[in-house]
């Protein structure tokens, strides 16, 4: 008989644990998110995909706040994060270390995730942008590649955690 698991059954590892479990060599920055949900959600998404690091960048709020942990449910404690006041000093840190950046926006040289080569021999940086604005105007020139969601209704754009959540499932299944 089929039956919904219970917690206990699932053999998550514990916050411990999970500090010193292999991640992918993914870092998810967020550039001027607006809403702690989002912040929150990102984080429950990036603990649930092992990502290497989120980078909280100008206003994104940050932890210890109740509304981030209302979504992030402890993963703030899990994931490792930091926060940068500014995107260009981030994106060229990241350069400085080999990462590839990889900016989530609409384009006019973006091209659907689905399309784009993720090289399992490169560490990725993937950066979600404003709510309204989208990704900060003045990183647009220092990143190096830029994707796009298809999507085929009425609407132009995806909630940040979850255009998020696709993507960082996108680069996890290419880089495990």
């Amino acid at each position: 008989m089929v039956h919904k698991l219970k917690l206990e059954e699932l053999n998550r590892i514990d916050v411990e644990t999970f500090k010193t479990v292999e991640k992918i060599p993914l870092i998810v920055v967020l550039d001027n998110i607006r809403s702690m949900h989002n912040v929150g959600a990102t984080f429950r998404t990036a603990d649930a995909f092992l990502v290497q690091k989120i980078i909280l960048c100008g206003i994104t709020p940050q932890p210890p706040h109740r509304e981030i942990h209302k979504a992030a449910l402890g993963a703030t404690e899990s994931v490792d994060w930091s926060h940068e006041n500014d995107i260009n000093t981030t994106i060229n840190d990241l350069k400085s270390k080999g990462f590839e950046i990889v900016g989530i926006e609409q384009t006019t040289n973006s091209q659907i995730i689905t399309d784009f080569t993720i090289d399992k021999s490169k560490k990725y940086a993937v950066i979600l942008g404003n709510e309204v604005e989208g990704i900060s105007d003045e990183a647009l020139p220092n990143i190096d590649s830029f994707l796009e969601i298809p999507q085929l209704g009425t609407k132009h754009s995806l909630n940040v955690s979850v255009c998020g959540g696709i993507v960082m499932w996108e680069f996890a299944k290419a880089l495990k």
